[in-house]
């Protein structure tokens, strides 16, 4: 329901643009979100009626004070809330400091140290409007290359190809390469990436600007083990832990998390 809704209001469509070597398993259905997955999630907030959103607020604390929770962040003043969820990666959650750290028993703890992730880098290329990349497909995964696996024509890729706005190039490395380049120096990891690209795609024009990113929570690895999508740390008041961490990673591992959580969450109040 939650894809033919998304479907519904063109959020979603289906993924038609030709993707070389793409893993095709059996009556498995593959969309594309075109206005990138953050439309995504945008829908879903303005479907709650009024919730105020607040981001980039780096949550470092959260402590029991007068019966809520006393969240403080890097920036501001601390905040108290009846209810906090937490769907940061696992790790970071291991990460927090105050009440929490005590608040977790130790059976808890060892399964969420369980958890793994893999890591990656990302690379943006955006071009200038009228700029043409000339490769039969939208995007390829590379089997044979140490450092790239995959390559999307981002623009291509989700059918929105248009005059007024420049093509971007998306590139995500391997995962061996993410855990060996880590700790590197960002210019470095971002120059050994386009010496590669420019191996595989030596077509490439030059681009008008580059984002290198990394993310060294990629892709769950191994989920939390014996939780069915999220996890009661405390009961009064209630602080509850979710996310892909506690199923898998993809869309529908998400869904199933956050349907778990909403369940637990409405019991409780």
């Amino acid at each position: 329901s939650f894809y033919e809704e998304l479907l519904s209001h063109g959020i979603l469509k289906p993924l038609t643009a030709p993707i070389e070597g793409m893993v095709v398993k059996e009556g498995s259905c593959n969309y594309v979100a075109p206005q990138g997955m953050s439309s995504v999630v945008k829908y879903y907030l303005k479907q709650s009626a009024g919730a105020d959103v607040f981001y980039e607020q780096h949550v470092t604390c959260i402590s029991l004070q007068d019966g809520k929770w006393e969240v403080s962040r890097k920036m501001g003043p601390p905040e108290q809330f009846d209810v906090v969820v937490l769907t940061m990666p696992v790790p970071q959650i291991l990460q927090l400091q105050g009440d929490i750290v005590n608040i977790i028993n130790e059976s808890q703890k060892q399964q969420l140290e369980s958890a793994s992730y893999s890591s990656r880098y990302a690379l943006g290329l955006f071009y200038e409007a009228g700029t043409r990349i000339d490769v039969p497909w939208a995007a390829q995964y590379i089997t044979d290359n140490p450092c790239i696996r995959f390559i999307s024509i981002d623009n291509k890729k989700r059918n929105i190809e248009s005059p007024e706005i420049g093509p971007s190039v998306v590139v995500h490395t391997t995962v061996m390469f993410g855990s060996e380049h880590l700790d590197s120096d960002p210019a470095e990891v971002q120059q050994l990436i386009l010496n590669h690209l420019e191996r595989i795609v030596p077509s490439l024009p030059k681009p008008a600007s580059i984002k290198c990113q990394k993310w060294r929570y990629s892709q769950v690895t191994k989920a939390v083990p014996n939780c069915l999508g999220q996890m009661i740390l405390h009961t009064q008041p209630l602080l509850i832990c979710g996310g892909d961490g506690f199923t898998f990673s993809n869309f529908s591992g998400c869904i199933d998390s956050a349907m778990s959580l909403a369940e637990a969450v409405k019991s409780h109040l």
